[in-house]
C-alpha cells in the first residue's frame, strides 16, 4: 500500500474526512465512540498527518522575538540579517512570525525596553544575544517563570534554562587569537584595542575572549606585556588621538589585536601612521575588515557564521514550539575561520 491519506482513514471509519480532520487537531464535534475508532484505524494503517499542511490549515499564528543589537549598514550585526531572513522563509509552514526587537548595544534601558516591547506581543519563543549579561539573566527568569524558550546566540550565559545556544566558542578564540599573534612573530609587548561600552559596564560581550587571551600568554609567554587601548567606535578623532598617544608612549610595538568585530576603526591610523612590521589580529568578516586584509594592513581575521547562528536559533524555536522537537544539541559551537589576504575571497 501507498502512503496513507486522510481519505483513506475516513474510508476505513466510515466517516467523513471532516470528522478525520476534527479528530487530528483535537476539535470537538466527534463522539467518543467515533473518536476512539478513528485512532484505531490512525494507528492500524500507520497514518501520519501531514503536519505541515495541517499547520497551515489551522491559521494558528506565533511569534518568535528575535532580540539583538540595532546597526548600520556594514557592522556585525548586520551580519545576523541574512540568517534571520532565510529562516522567516524556512518556519513560515509552521505558522511562525519572526519578531525583530532591537537595541542601542551601548544603552542598559534601552535592552530593558526592547525586552519589555518583546514580552508585550506574547511571544511563544525568544532568540537573544545576552550582551548585558546580569539584566539578561533577570529577563530570562521571567521567560522561565512564563515556560516561554529562548535560544541564546553570539555568546549565552551559563544557566539552566535556555533551549539551545549558538556562537563561537569565546574563550577558544581569544586563545587561538593570541597563538596566532605570537606564531606570525614572538612578542613582548601586544596592544589590545577595546570598546567603551555603557557607562554600567555591564555590557561585556568579549570577557570570555579575553580570558582565553591572557590565559595563552600567562601560560606561553609570561614575559610579554599587554597594553589596553579604550576607544570611541563613534569618534574616528578620537580613535586617531588615543593611538598616537599609544605610540608616542611605546613606539616599538608591533602586535595590535581587538577582540570585537571592530579592527577596522584603527585603519585608518595606521595608513596614516606609516608604521611598518605589524602583527595585526581581528574578529568576523565585516567588509571594512576584509578590505584592510586584502590591503596587507590586517594579518588576520578570525571569522564566524552569525548567519548560521541566526537561522539554526529560529529553527530550533519554531520546531520545539510547535512539533515539540528538542535541538539535537544543546550547546552548538560555531567553527572558527581563520582568513588571510590570500583565501578571504
Amino acid at each position: 500500500m501507498g502512503k496513507v491519506t486522510i481519505k483513506d482513514v475516513a474510508r476505513a471509519s466510515g466517516v467523513s474526512k471532516g470528522t478525520v480532520d476534527r479528530v487530528l487537531h483535537g476539535r470537538d464535534g466527534v463522539s467518543a465512540k467515533s473518536r476512539e475508532k478513528i485512532l484505531k484505524v490512525i494507528d492500524e494503517l500507520g497514518f501520519e498527518p501531514n503536519v505541515y499542511a495541517s499547520l497551515l490549515a489551522s491559521h494558528k499564528s506565533r511569534s518568535v522575538a528575535v532580540i539583538l543589537p540595532e546597526f548600520t549598514p556594514g557592522e556585525f550585526w548586520e551580519l545576523y540579517e541574512a540568517g534571520i531572513e532565510r529562516a522567516v522563509k524556512t518556519v513560515s509552514p509552521l505558522n511562525i512570525e519572526v519578531v525583530r526587537e532591537s537595541y542601542n548595544q551601548y544603552e542598559l534601558e534601552s535592552f530593558r525596553a526592547a525586552c519589555r516591547r518583546a514580552m508585550k506581543n506574547n511571544p511563544a519563543g525568544v532568540v537573544i544575544a545576552p550582551l548585558f549579561k546580569a539584566e539578561t539573566s533577570l529577563f530570562t527568569a521571567e521567560l522561565r517563570e512564563k515556560g516561554i524558550p529562548y535560544v541564546f546566540v553570539d555568546t549565552k550565559i551559563e544557566e539552566d534554562g535556555y533551549l539551545s545556544s549558538y556562537g563561537m566558542p569565546m574563550y577558544r578564540s581569544g586563545y587561538l587569537c593570541a597563538d596566532i599573534l605570537n606564531f606570525c612573530k614572538p612578542c613582548n609587548e601586544i596592544l589590545v584595542v577595546r570598546i567603551e561600552r555603557d557607562k554600567h559596564r555591564q555590557s561585556d560581550p568579549t570577557v570570555g575572549r579575553r580570558e582565553g587571551f591572557r590565559d595563552f600568554i600567562a601560560e606561553n609567554a609570561p614575559e610579554c606585556t599587554v597594553h589596553n587601548v579604550f576607544i570611541d567606535p563613534k569618534d574616528p578623532e578620537d580613535v586617531a588621538r588615543r593611538l598616537g598617544a599609544f605610540f608616542s608612549e611605546h613606539p616599538g610595538v608591533r602586535h595590535i589585536a581587538t577582540f570585537n568585530s571592530r579592527i577596522h576603526l584603527i585603519v585608518p591610523f595606521l595608513e596614516k601612521s606609516g608604521i611598518k612590521d605589524l602583527a595585526v589580529v581581528g574578529f568576523d568578516n565585516l567588509p571594512a575588515n576584509i578590505e584592510a586584509l586584502r590591503k596587507g594592513l590586517v594579518r588576520v581575521l578570525i571569522t564566524q557564521h552569525p548567519d548560521e547562528q541566526a537561522a539554526c536559533a529560529i529553527r530550533d524555536l519554531s520546531e520545539y514550539i510547535v512539533l515539540k522537537k528538542a535541538p539535537a544539541k544543546r550547546d552548538n559551537f560555531v567553527h572558527m575561520d581563520i582568513l588571510t589576504r590570500y583565501n578571504a575571497d
